[in-house]
């Protein structure tokens, strides 16, 4: 559980640590009325949107799910993939795999349209994200918390059919 729940948190620290120096160059330029509306848009929606409707009410619970899973039945491969298992890429319902690589995917492209945005630009939404993707860690850190006080989280795992939970 450690290492899968760990691996996804670990990696969403990094992307924060990485695109919080551009929202932390706001402090040092001059925003107009309409960057300081687009910079609070920004923050408010991807509080909402990535961190509580993407992941509090789904990403979060069932890494958590599918961590416990393979707490409960530790396979070499998976264990070894643990952080990919936890996140949908491995050993999951072809729903769920193609689920898990569309929003990759589509996450990759929002990166690369973003990198070429001018200041301020960049990072408005860039604290949008930062601030969504902290909610989503919190939320993580959420549901773990609630699965070693032995509370029940109901979220399918999107295990294939072989193995469901």
């Amino acid at each position: 559980m450690v290492w899968g729940v760990g691996g996804v948190v670990a990696l969403l620290v990094f992307a924060v640590w990485r695109l919080a120096s551009y929202a932390l160059e706001l402090m040092h330029l001059s925003l107009g009325v309409l960057h300081w509306a687009a910079l609070v848009f920004s923050v408010g929606y991807m509080i909402y949107a990535e961190g509580y409707k993407g992941f509090h009410l789904g990403f979060a619970p069932r890494v958590v799910v599918r961590a416990q899973y393979l707490w409960r039945n530790p396979a070499p491969g998976l264990v070894l993939l643990a952080p990919l298992f936890c996140m949908g890429f491995v050993h999951a319902t072809r729903r769920r795999r193609l689920a898990t690589i569309g929003l990759t995917v589509m996450i990759l492209c929002f990166i690369a349209i973003a990198r070429q945005l001018p200041q301020p630009w960049r990072g408005i939404l860039d604290a949008g994200v930062v601030a969504g993707l902290s909610f989503g860690i919190a939320s993580l850190c959420y549901f773990v918390m609630a699965a070693l006080g032995s509370r029940n989280i109901d979220i399918p795992a999107d295990m294939p059919e072989a193995v469901s939970t």
